[in-house]
């Protein structure tokens, strides 16, 4: 359970917001319970909003250097206007609906290194919107999403590292301005045929589509749409070995050398 006292506004004497999320461990489309408390401080608080919203830091550039730059999305009003006296206590409870294209954050039951992904609370006080520090999810996968990973790795890959990519994968349909992409380094029977293998996962309530891109060359955005590859599964869990290596085994065939 993460408690996270923090100043709604400047100034001593400020009233206090707590998110509690008594359960962050959750899979895509799953909803997220908990409640925001907000204690009073030593004069009336005009409280505007309080709302909450889903916060992830996504690969950017600028000048030349990359970084990451928190994106929030998906923000849903919890409560206000109202006025919360001095050392006045106020429970908001919440169940928040995550999407169903959530990036992951964790598999295999470790985090996942390069991603993450949290609630963060927005409180408007005297018409200035304050934010708290990010409350972690635990964005475990989809039974498909994991059989797939699960698959990769029986292949001989091994997973580098995750990164959330600004902008979407073209011609398919997002919640998010970004995407989630899984970078593999292929094993002995595919060390000599390409540098590495990408994996980015759209989902929906009725399926998972699987989108692979073999030697990655900038990103799945970037041209050589012939490099990449998708196929559609339900969301059960099953053995997609043999749906991922035909894949794999397409894109290497017909990529441009």
């Amino acid at each position: 359970m993460a408690y996270m006292y923090l100043p709604a506004s400047p100034g001593i004497g400020a009233p206090r917001v707590e998110t509690v999320l008594p359960n962050p461990h959750v899979r895509p489309g799953e909803p997220v319970q908990g409640h925001v408390d907000l204690v009073g401080g030593a004069a009336p608080a005009h409280i505007g909003r309080v709302l909450l919203g889903m916060r992830t830091r996504v690969e950017a550039e600028a000048h030349g250097r990359e970084y990451k730059a928190p994106v929030d999305t998906a923000t849903v009003h919890l409560g206000g206007p109202f006025v919360l006296g001095p050392g006045e206590h106020r429970r908001i409870p919440f169940t928040y609906p995550l999407s169903i294209q959530a990036p992951l954050t964790f598999a295999w039951g470790h985090p996942l290194y390069g991603s993450e992904l949290g609630l963060s609370t927005f409180v408007e006080i005297g018409g200035a919107v304050s934010a708290t520090d990010l409350d972690p999810l635990a964005v475990h996968p989809l039974p498909a999403q994991q059989a797939v990973l699960d698959a990769v790795v029986g292949l001989g890959f091994s997973l580098i590292q995750t990164d959330m990519e600004h902008g979407r994968i073209s011609g398919v349909h997002h919640e998010m301005p970004y995407h989630q992409e899984f970078e593999f380094r292929p094993g002995p029977n595919y060390m000599s045929r390409m540098e590495e293998l990408e994996l980015a996962f759209v989902a929906a309530p009725l399926g998972v589509l699987v989108v692979l891109e073999a030697d990655k060359r900038g990103s799945l955005l970037t041209e050589g749409v012939d490099r990449l590859g998708g196929f559609q599964i339900p969301q059960q869990a099953a053995d997609y070995r043999p749906q991922v290596q035909h894949q794999i085994e397409t894109l290497l065939r017909g990529r441009r050398l």
